[in-house]
């Protein structure tokens, strides 16, 4: 056989699947064609047999039903304790989930996969129980006879004639990672059954006479083959796909289903599941809804919950519309390459497939190339309850059909008004035009009664002869027939074309929502609004309340939430915790917890789950459909996408945060083991200078070397100063000791202070002499000065000046130092006034990068504002503005 290069996709799909299962429980199925063939006997030996290898096995359920070579196998593998339950007044045992998942074992044995569990728990199924288990990372083992399994349950009741009421999904199958066939010829099995090895002596006789049939048990035998032979071979084509071998069948079949709200539709589902297995090819099922047919709205939950069988059976499910089922069927069939389709056709008396014509009939006239299978039988099971009419619905009902017959009388007044004057035939149209406004209302049924009246009110009062219902000439009759026709395709075709608008409208609107909320999303940051948007969002899509759950302190708190309900009671609370740990739907039209009256949808991001979003319907119980679901979990996902791209930014914005510190740090400890050493070196060095060669050094020297120590130590106090004063302004609240000063006098001060700095550089002041007092702390706006000054001396040359000017505005006053040195780097402007930046500038004087830090926290402490500018002429300006008023600080 030739073998290709393995396709890329299905190698990343295999991978995943592998890491998903490797994360999961791993799930053994001893499956057996039916009970006593000694499947629960080779699982107890398969699992002494790993205990023996020192693997950690309980028993969760084993039945032994009295057989001792079960019980002494149960001696030696601890047994978990089993929950007691309430149930019609009896006093019923259960497997514990909650005390299995805390126990928390490697392996766990769990008899009759099928088994219904007691009301009341968590869930209804035993197979439920294990699926959870699996995804809680514990390994099962667990049996199951053939006649449980969910696809072969019509062809079992056909076999024994008697209904299987506990079946499992053929998914959990597909879900096992091994499939043990125990098998027994039915003369053994028989022979077991006999010697009361099946079952107590009592039930053994009457199990012998209905179901252990030798017939029953050979074919039951041929379906248990034939059902490990389906899954053999699916294991082949996996492994064929996984490694690139060619595909064998030259043409791909695909299977279409076609479901409606019927009890038929579970055993067509059935059938073409089986098919579609046999055949190995992919399946779908479609519902078509009409405008024309409004259904109960129990037939419409009804259809929903056979789309969602076939969709647990494997299926991919659709929901359609229009107006011509069968139409809307072959193409939807054609445009998705189906080569068969499934469809149910009810035995009929003979006349009547002259008359009415079947779905399975149309479906076949338009078919072509297409097969179609055809699945008969007599209508089964119980009719499906009519729903009890609401009195509200009642009202608006028998309120349209009174409009229809007001708007009847009230053309016939206005064609008794217009009669004399007009022909006949025209006051069709008022008729017409008065059925036309009734359809408009969308009820098919006030638009018939509108027809019919109009009809007989026109061939009563304005027909020859008057008054009476009797037609004498032929072309009255001909025109009372022709305005029937047409008063009920005008009516007919405004329903449809209403409906039809309606329901684009209703598409049109969801799909508009949708994009507003990506873009709201995407253009939203902060978990509250983007949770207020999303509850939102919700709530108008699928007209329900909504909440919105995310962990805090481990437990699920609401967060946002959208309608009447603002709060869960206990077993909400746990069926939404349930969902946020294991990451998977539940609640009401689920499997899981169905209890509930909201849907709880998990929020998945990339880590797993980081929240619960919950749905309650407005109209109680309604269920959402295959799409409707599907759109949820994709809005679930955009929500958590949402999120956690919000989470990712505050967490970079935290490392910046923190990347900045850090190089706050670092500049802080070079200008520390720079700035501050050398002056102490300096200092140590005179000192070491005088203590040396102190009798041997003249007065000018001594001199010399105290002032050159005082000058470091001064420098040394300058910079610790800084220090201290940018701790005391990034405090959380800073005193200013404000009062009215002189600006001018402050600027002399700082000059005459700084002279020696200063040297020879001109300073010029220009204030204006109108300048009042300021209201300011003086010793801080000193230290601005003096850092701002520091500032230009440093990078500007020797002899250039230095311009200060003060300019008086309305509400304050703007200074600005000016020098003629180089200027500023322009992408150095916004960094000016950052702790420890000392720019690009090269340099002699030393510096820790905080004079400027300083003067920005304290002119914001005042109330105003600093920034620095190239000046038009040349050199740099820093400017800061000071409020005329005091403020409180």
């Amino acid at each position: 056989m030739k073998e290709h290069r393995p396709n890329p996709e299905a190698l990343l799909e295999r991978v995943q699947e592998e890491e998903r299962q490797e994360q999961r429980g791993k799930l053994k199925i001893y499956l057996g064609a039916a009970p006593g063939v000694g499947k629960t006997y080779a699982m107890l030996q398969d699992a002494l047999a790993k205990r023996t290898q020192g693997l950690d096995v309980v028993v969760g359920v084993v039945e032994s039903h009295g057989r001792n070579e079960i019980l002494s196998m149960l001696k030696d593998i601890e047994i978990l304790p089993k929950k007691a339950v309430e149930y019609r007044d009896k006093q019923l045992t259960e497997f514990d989930l909650g005390a299995a998942l805390k126990r928390n074992p490697g392996l766990i044995l769990m008899d009759e996969m099928a088994h219904t569990n007691v009301h009341g728990l968590m869930h209804p199924k035993r197979w439920q129980d294990i699926k959870e288990l699996l995804d809680r990372g514990i390994d099962v083992y667990t049996t199951l006879n053939v006649q449980h399994i969910e696809s072969l349950n019509d062809i079992v009741s056909q076999i024994i004639h008697a209904p299987i009421k506990e079946t499992v999904p053929d998914s959990m199958l597909e879900l096992a990672d091994t499939i043990e066939l125990v098998d027994l010829p039915p003369e053994d099995l028989l022979k077991r059954l006999n010697e009361g090895k099946v079952y107590f002596p009592a039930q053994a006789v009457i199990a012998k006479e209905r179901f252990f049939r030798k017939g029953n048990l050979i074919a039951l035998r041929e379906l248990a083959l034939r059902v490990m032979a389906e899954l053999v071979n699916v294991q082949v084509l996996l492994y064929r796909q996984g490694l690139g071998i060619r595909h064998i069948w030259p043409t791909k079949e695909k299977i279409l289903v076609c479901v409606g709200p019927g009890y038929e539709s579970t055993k067509l589902i059935r059938t073409a599941r089986r098919l579609a297995t046999s055949l190995q090819a992919e399946w779908m099922a479609v519902y078509v809804e009409t405008p024309n047919l409004q259904l109960s709205e129990d037939k419409h939950n009804s259809a929903i919950s056979n789309l969602r069988l076939a969709e647990q059976l494997g299926a991919d499910t659709r929901i359609l519309t229009g107006f011509d089922v069968a139409k809307e069927i072959m193409n939807f069939a054609r445009e998705q390459n189906v080569t068969q389709v499934v469809v149910w056709n009810r035995i009929r008396p003979y006349w009547r497939t002259w008359f009415f014509k079947s779905l399975a009939d149309e479906i076949i006239r338009q078919s072509g190339e297409v097969d179609v299978y055809i699945v008969t039988g007599e209508r089964e099971g119980a009719k499906i309850p009519k729903p009890v009419t609401t009195p509200e619905k009642n009202t608006i009902s028998w309120k349209i059909y009174g409009v229809a017959l007001g708007i009847v009388g009230i053309s016939t007044l206005i064609n008794l008004v217009l009669y004399p004057y007009l022909h006949g035939s025209n006051l069709i149209m008022v008729y017409l035009l008065g059925v036309t406004i009734i359809a408009l209302f969308g009820r098919m049924g006030p638009s018939i009664l509108a027809s019919v009246l109009s009809v007989l009110a026109y061939g009563f009062l304005f027909t020859p002869p008057f008054f009476t219902f009797a037609i004498t000439e032929i072309q009255y009759i001909f025109t009372l027939l022709v305005m029937l026709v047409v008063a009920q395709t005008i009516s007919h075709l405004t329903i449809l074309t209403r409906r039809h608008s309606e329901a684009a409208r209703f598409a049109g609107q969801r799909t508009a929502t949708l994009l507003s909320l990506s873009r709201q999303l995407a253009s939203t940051r902060g978990v509250d609004k983007l949770l207020e948007i999303a509850s939102r969002y919700a709530a108008e899509v699928f007209d329900s309340d909504v909440l919105i759950l995310l962990p805090e302190s481990g437990h699920l708190t609401i967060r946002a939430s959208y309608g009447k309900e603002e709060k869960l009671n206990e077993k909400e609370q746990g069926v939404a915790q349930w969902v946020f740990d294991l990451g998977q739907m539940a609640g009401l039209g689920t499997d899981t917890l169905s209890f509930s009256d909201s849907i709880y949808v998990p929020l998945l991001a990339s880590q797993g789950s980081i929240g619960v979003l919950r749905v309650k319907p407005i109209q109680s119980k309604h269920l959402f459909t295959p799409d409707q679901t599907h759109l949820l979990e994709a809005c679930a996902n955009q929500i958590a996408l949402a999120l956690e791209v919000d989470r990712l930014q505050d967490k970079m914005k935290k490392s910046e945060l923190l990347s900045e510190g850090n190089r706050a740090r670092r500049a802080l400890l070079e200008s520390v083991s720079h700035n501050l050493r050398t002056p102490l070196v300096a200092v140590m060095g005179a000192a070491s200078t005088l203590m040396e060669m102190g009798s041997e050094l003249d007065a000018a020297k001594i001199k010399k070397l105290g002032k050159n120590i005082y000058v470091e130590l001064e420098q040394l106090n300058r910079l610790l100063n800084n220090l201290l004063q940018m701790t005391y302004l990034e405090g959380d609240e800073v005193k200013l000791q404000k009062q009215l000063c002189s600006l001018k006098d402050i600027i002399n001060l700082v000059i005459t202070t700084s002279s020696k700095k200063i040297g020879k550089k001109p300073i010029n002041v220009h204030l204006p002499p109108n300048l009042p007092e300021i209201p300011l702390d003086k010793i801080l706006i000193e230290e601005v000065f003096i850092n701002l000054l520091d500032n230009a001396i440093k990078f500007t040359p020797a002899n250039s000046p230095i311009e200060i000017i003060a300019q008086l505005e309305a509400t304050q006053v703007v200074v600005s130092i000016e020098d003629c040195g180089p200027g500023i780097v322009m992408d150095e402007v916004n960094k000016l006034f950052e702790k420890f930046y000392r720019g690009r500038m090269l340099t002699s004087e030393r510096g820790m990068g905080l004079g400027l830090a300083i003067c920005r926290g304290i002119i914001r402490a005042h109330g105003g504002k600093i920034w620095a500018e190239n000046c038009k002429e040349g050199g740099a300006a820093f400017r800061f503005t000071l409020p005329l008023s005091s403020t409180s600080n």
